[in-house]
């Protein structure tokens, strides 16, 4: 997993989020300002700035451009090296996905023992998802696997919570520092908190004194690690700004009713509440969106169960659900199905009603809970189940190794693999821009004497990876003829003019499975 991960992060160019998030953790080393990236809390973005240093940026001092053209300034108007700067601010990401891995394995083996751990953390390590999304520098896999880590040490809080719980509550307050979607975990690791304590104090089946006072200490318990969350929530915004200086944004968005209510009432920093009124106004976009092959408009709330049967290698949709079966299922690992599949439904069910219908990674949380469900199937005390377990396994690994290094657009055999990926879903599934320096060689080495026209959704900058092109949207398409290069998010949701140059066209060759090259005569 590490190989594969350091491997694609030094082949790939920026990912549409990924300038943001570098440029503003940049901000933050020189400058100790909020002002930018207000909808996601700092700790993610502090976590890439441990790398940043190595790359040694410039920034402009004083730039008052917006994030998006913060991201691109100090990229590819500076003279930083792009390629290094992003390779630096991914490495803290990897590392730290490497990590939550122990934290599956652990999870795993705590419930199962050793088999059950290694299968669990052979899931982590070979999912596609986890793989493209762990090897960019974005907040995705870290507020994932926070969540993780706080369930998990609230688990092991069942025989030792003195230890445990106040390590589980700065877990989840890192997620909360992380990414706001996170928020919707709080009442179910505080519920969690409440069930460890009393299963610690053996309190089931005493009686009905022993029970209202185990409860109240449960209370407390979920009150100390809720105060601890907090505590880790405005301890990011004070390392990067200890005054807090914050200026809301022109525009900011305003929140009625219980949105409203909840905003004001949540006892953290302004600069977080400001930033969750902002992901409430984006929440109110119409966006286009597209599966399995049709384009839409708005959002639909069965995307990501859909977006997974795709992105899922078959062998361990298999094992999800027959370990979710199994957890339920044996008498001895039901008490743990709550602390495992509790939150995943939960955490999923509230995904399922946002309006951005870009990836799987916005429910990154799934592959890394269902890894420790799946280890559940050890415990079928059946010869056969334990060699279906191994068939499946490698099955798994042999998909997602055949998929290297070109993870993000992965989808599984029933869908045809990688190279059809783009005709069943778009954007960070398949095309997130992170194939623009793999296009600049394929241009230089088969195409170098062809004129280019090129329909590019990344951020990356064309001309610094030597790719010279025109933008055929801006002329009569009677003009465009030779090379149309279109990414495969932008061909998705092709309208006109698009999609009469696609019409036109004939595809001649592909970069990475995410950006088409047509010949247009």
């Amino acid at each position: 997993m590490a190989v594969a991960m350091l491997t694609t992060a030094a082949r790939q160019s920026p990912t549409i989020d990924e300038p943001v998030y570098v440029g503003t953790a940049t901000v933050y080393l020189k400058e100790h300002s909020l002002r930018y990236n207000p909808e996601h809390p700092p700790l993610g973005k502090l976590i890439i700035a441990t790398g940043v240093p190595a790359a040694d940026p410039h920034l402009k001092a004083g730039f008052r451009g917006d994030q998006s053209r913060l991201g691109r300034h100090l990229l590819f108007e500076t003279g930083n090296d792009p390629w290094k700067l992003m390779f630096w601010a991914r490495l803290p990401m990897i590392v730290l996905t490497l990590l939550f891995g122990l934290v599956v394995c652990a999870f795993a083996r705590d419930l199962l023992g050793p088999v059950g751990g290694l299968v669990a953390l052979a899931l982590y390590a070979f999912s596609p998802d986890v793989i493209a999304h762990g090897s960019l520098a974005t907040l995705d896999v870290p507020a994932a696997g926070f969540v993780l880590t706080s369930v998990w040490l609230t688990w092991r809080a069942r025989r030792r919570p003195a230890l445990y719980l106040p390590l589980a509550g700065v877990a989840l307050g890192a997620a909360l520092a992380t990414k706001m979607n996170t928020l919707t975990a709080v009442p179910v690791v505080l519920l969690l908190v409440v069930s460890s304590v009393l299963a610690a104090r053996g309190t089931f089946g005493r009686g009905t004194r022993s029970t209202a006072r185990s409860l109240a200490l449960g209370a407390a318990w979920a009150a100390g690690t809720a105060l601890l969350a907090i505590a880790v929530v405005w301890a990011s915004y004070l390392v990067v700004d200890p005054r807090l200086h914050w200026t809301p944004p022109a525009g900011m968005p305003t929140a009625h009713g219980l949105k409203a209510t909840v905003t004001d009432l949540l006892p953290l920093p302004r600069e977080y509440r400001d930033g969750m009124l902002i992901q409430f106004g984006k929440e109110e976009i119409v966006r286009p969106g597209f599966l399995y092959g049709r384009m839409y408009h708005g959002s639909l709330w069965y995307y990501l169960p859909a977006a997974f049967l795709v992105k899922t290698p078959l062998g361990m949709l298999a094992l999800w659900l027959a370990g979710a079966v199994a957890m339920c299922a044996i008498r001895r690992l039901r008490p743990a199905a709550v602390y495992v599949l509790l939150p995943t439904a939960v955490l999923l069910a509230a995904a399922m009603t946002g309006t951005r219908d870009y990836g799987t990674r916005y429910a990154i949380f799934v592959p890394l809970f269902l890894a420790v469900a799946a280890a559940a199937v050890t415990a079928v005390r059946r010869s056969w189940a334990n060699v279906m377990t191994a068939l499946l396994v490698a099955y798994v690994a042999v998909s997602s190794l055949a998929t290297y290094p070109y993870y993000l657009p992965y989808s599984n055999e029933a869908f045809g693999g990688p190279a059809k990926t783009h005709e069943w879903l778009h954007d960070s599934n398949v095309d997130w821009g992170q194939d623009l320096g793999r296009l600049a060689d394929r241009l230089r080495e088969r195409y170098p004497d062809d004129k280019v026209w090129l329909v590019y959704k990344g951020s990356g900058e064309p001309s610094y990876y030597g790719i010279h092109a025109s933008d055929p949207l801006t002329v009569p398409s009677d003009e465009v003829h030779g090379l149309l290069v279109v990414s495969d998010s932008e061909v998705a949701l092709a309208e006109a003019p698009l999609l009469s140059l696609l019409d036109g066209s004939r595809p001649v060759d592909e970069v990475g499975h995410s950006i088409t090259i047509y010949r247009r005569p």
